[in-house]
């Protein structure tokens, strides 16, 4: 069962497990702090530790509550959507024929029935979102594959309102953020390799940072830029 440490204004769930070392994190958006800790740690020593870390803390929710997030999209003529980073302008088309949605140089077309509503056509775009994260993600898995000296299994596109991405190690498997396909590509790579290598490592240990060091020595960049970037415009909730 979960435990919880206040300390001032900060609330910490405290979870135990089989880990050898103690992990806080903070998580967004809106700064809720978690700390896994082994087994047999004492809340007095879980507490001990999590007071040497308020200052930081403090400074990740701060920065996470004042991160810009997107305008809300309607999915109209000449509104501007993210994709893999750069802004394009939207063009709403309807028709009696196929839907769909087409890269036309900066333009995205949306091809939609007479009269449909923001809904479909928000599930339509994200659809097209799907379809081009099946077609980047498998060459990346399949690039890093022999140079992490691992193999995925399968995986998943989600979409998370915490995470970038997760992975399962027991079974092989990653799960990614459909909201990626908005960032540049080498932002996406970062979150594949990343996940990859817990593949190797579960944890955020020393041993998983050593990883990624070799591995990939720009990876500590790639995650400011991808933390610095704007949200996505949904209201998220835990």
């Amino acid at each position: 069962m979960d435990e919880f440490l206040q300390l001032g204004d900060v609330s910490i769930r405290v979870t135990r497990k089989d880990v050898k070392n103690v992990h806080l994190s903070v998580h967004p958006p809106k700064g809720h702090v978690t700390l896994v800790a082994p087994r047999n740690t004492r809340l007095e020593v879980a507490r001990a530790f999590a007071i040497t870390k308020l200052d930081w803390i403090r400074r990740q929710q701060t920065d996470m509550r004042e991160q810009a997030r997107e305008a809300p999209r309607r999915y109209v003529t000449r509104e501007t959507h993210l994709l893999w980073g750069r802004h394009h302008l939207l063009v709403v088309e309807e028709t009696q024929g196929r839907t769909g949605v087409q890269l036309d140089h900066k333009r995205i077309v949306l091809r939609v029935r007479p009269g449909s509503d923001e809904g479909k056509r928000a599930e339509i775009m994200h659809a097209w979102h799907r379809s081009l994260l099946h077609v980047a993600i498998p060459r990346l898995i399949q690039k890093w594959e022999p140079k992490l000296g691992v193999s995925v299994n399968a995986y998943y596109l989600q979409r998370m309102k915490t995470k970038w991405g997760s992975c399962n190690p027991a079974a092989g498997n990653i799960r990614l953020n459909t909201e990626l396909v908005k960032k540049p590509r080498d932002l996406l790579e970062y979150v594949i390799v990343h996940e990859m290598t817990h593949l190797l490592e579960p944890t955020h240990n020393d041993r998983f940072v050593g990883i990624l060091d070799l591995h990939s020595p720009g990876w500590r960049e790639a995650r400011a830029d991808l933390n610095g970037l704007p949200l996505a415009a949904e209201i998220w909730r835990e």
